[in-house]
């Protein structure tokens, strides 16, 4: 995926009425849903459903002629033709959303991003057995945004900590607010609940690694 993306590590494997419940959510907050293979989502997610207002302009779709004409004015059949701002986003943001981890799949690369993590798993206090990748498809800051609060939707019903990697700079910001964990790999990652995740949206410094 071209956008950021986040982890939600977890203690024991989705008892099935957790997974059901998980489907649910994606199931409700998508425009768009196709379940690749058991906890495996790929979808659109409309920013809206998560709660980020649309400060578009209302008029946000209106055929414009393309840049090449410069200053001159086109008839109603040239603009027409020339169709939408293709420069202007559609807020029904893609996401690959997916459970991780023996018995479920994605196996392996569960495994590659979970060897050799002492830290992590002292300030977790448990070693992951599974997790959950939630993988933006755009890179925009909306896309930033709406990437947090779904993870922190998706944690509100299946539990977990917020595996957030971190720029240069943050990890002071990042420690003082509420839900943080802890930060490990010194200072690229922070651990939190979705409270965490919630202000971390909030403050100026908000950013995601891509």
């Amino acid at each position: 995926m071209s956008g950021p993306t986040l982890v939600i590590e977890l203690a024991e494997p989705l008892p099935p009425a957790a997974l059901r419940e998980f489907r649910a959510l994606m199931v409700g907050l998508s425009s768009h849903f196709d379940e690749k293979r058991r906890g495996f989502f790929d979808v659109n997610v409309p920013a809206e459903r998560l709660g980020v207002e649309d400060r578009r302009e209302k008029d946000w779709r209106k055929p414009f002629p393309l840049p090449l004409l410069g200053n001159t004015s086109a008839d109603e059949e040239l603009t027409a033709l020339v169709g939408f701002n293709p420069q202007r986003e559609d807020w029904h943001r893609p996401f690959l959303v997916h459970l991780m981890g023996p018995g479920v799949g994605d196996e392996s690369t569960f495994e590659a991003e979970h060897t050799d993590e002492p830290v992590v798993e002292a300030i977790l206090g448990f070693r992951p057995t599974h997790a959950v990748n939630v993988s933006a498809g755009c890179n925009r800051e909306i896309d930033h945004v709406t990437t947090a609060l779904l993870t922190a939707a998706v944690m509100d019903v299946i539990g977990g900590v917020a595996n957030v990697e971190l720029l240069d700079g943050q990890a002071s910001v990042v420690a003082g607010l509420p839900g943080v964990s802890g930060i490990a790999g010194d200072d690229w990652m922070a651990l939190g609940s979705a409270e965490f995740l919630r202000a971390w949206v909030g403050h100026p410094a908000f950013r995601l690694v891509k």
